[in-house]
């Protein structure tokens, strides 16, 4: 039984380090050209955006789900996040300062 219980729990560990790595290759690399903190909005340089289809790098304006977001970067900034559409808006829902 506990070998079965060590199974387990090492095939749950493996399964979490899966996802997170998986999560993490979803992010899109950006740059950030403006950040309107006002308006809750914020110009990113980016690649292409796979999921909507988007095969060119391009620059847009985007929404955040959260206003705080806006507080961590500034104009020249390297990003890494992720989008979906929200209320048939693109928003960022996860952004953080690559490396």
């Amino acid at each position: 039984m506990k070998t079965f219980l060590r199974v387990l729990a090492m095939l749950a560990a493996m399964g979490a380090a899966a996802q997170t790595a998986t999560a993490q290759s979803d992010l899109v690399d950006g740059q950030v050209t403006k950040v309107d903190a006002a308006a809750g909005k914020i110009t990113i340089r980016h690649g292409p955006l796979k999921k909507f289809d988007m095969d060119e790098a391009m620059t847009m304006v985007f929404r955040v789900r959260d206003p705080a977001m806006l507080k961590t970067v500034k104009a020249g900034d390297k990003v890494k996040f992720d989008v979906d559409r929200i209320d048939g808006q693109f928003t960022i829902t996860r952004m953080q300062k690559a490396q």
